[in-house]
């Protein structure tokens, strides 16, 4: 199966059950050869067939036991947590081959989102300081497919969540990025208390601590980066009610625009409840 045959399909919606997922994606997705348009497709691709391929594709032995030794266990493990071990098999070959950044290029350039997804996981693995980790997630932060990026908040989520400080300092200029993929990163990586990651207990007890960040979203052109500004005040609402309730009036008092409505109002829906 050749990638150009595929063309027909990177247009498709993408099916609403796994069992409705036509064999030629699932083949495409299989082989590296399409990305995932929904969770459906990321759940059901062969994990084990994918990596073996990519592998290949970025010029490591998919034969390697180290490799091997991995993909026979995913089973015992949860869907998302199989990708990280697929994810530190490929890192650990890569630290034996001779050209390594090569790698490591190919597999973050690959046209398969799940590669790039394993890529991200790389930055985690790296060790580097927080700035070095945000410089090297940057690329992910601004991927085209919507997976790829909530990969990249998530990579270095923890490293944040040690430094909140530090993060919030380095993100700054992040919030006045022209793309707004990389404006929603710093925003979405901050949050207090995010989905499906550690929580930053600072950020709950005292979130005026990221009012310079969020100050220059509150009025952002974008809707991904309004919801997550808005995702990020009602974390803080369930800790520091009162001060996400005075921040909301104080944002409509100097921006009484569309975008700033909508943000205080998805902003206050946990404050509404307990109204």
């Amino acid at each position: 199966m050749a990638e150009g045959s595929l063309d027909h399909l990177k247009s498709r919606k993408g099916a609403y059950r796994i069992a409705l997922i036509e064999p030629e994606v699932l083949e495409g997705l299989s082989l590296g050869l399409l990305e995932t348009v929904n969770l459906n497709e990321f759940l059901a691709l062969d994990l084990q067939r994918l990596a073996a391929q990519v592998a290949q594709h970025i010029g490591l032995d998919p034969q390697a036991d180290r490799l091997l030794d991995t993909l026979a266990m995913l089973a015992a493990f949860k869907p998302m947590q199989r990708h990280g071990h697929v994810s530190r098999a490929l890192y650990d070959l890569t630290a034996l081959h001779g050209e390594r950044d090569a790698v490591a290029h190919r597999l973050a350039t690959h046209a398969s989102d799940v590669a790039r997804c394993w890529a991200t996981q790389w930055v985690t693995l790296s060790g580097l300081p927080l700035a070095a980790q945000l410089e090297a997630v940057r690329r992910f932060a601004a991927d085209t497919h919507f997976g790829v990026r909530e990969f990249a908040w998530m990579a270095v989520r923890d490293a944040v969540s040690t430094a909140p400080g530090q993060a919030l300092a380095l993100l700054q200029p992040w919030a006045l990025d022209a793309d707004p993929n990389i404006r929603r990163f710093a925003s979405e990586l901050t949050r207090p208390r995010g989905v499906w990651c550690a929580q930053i207990e600072a950020l709950k007890s005292e979130p005026w601590q990221a009012l310079p960040l969020l100050e220059a979203l509150r009025a952002d052109g974008s809707r991904y980066v309004q919801n997550s500004v808005a995702n990020w005040l009602n974390d803080a609402s369930k800790t520091q009610g009162p001060w996400v309730d005075e921040t909301c009036e104080r944002w409509l008092g100097k921006s009484d625009s569309p975008a700033t409505r909508y943000i205080v109002q998805r902003a206050r829906r946990t404050l509404r409840k307990g109204a």
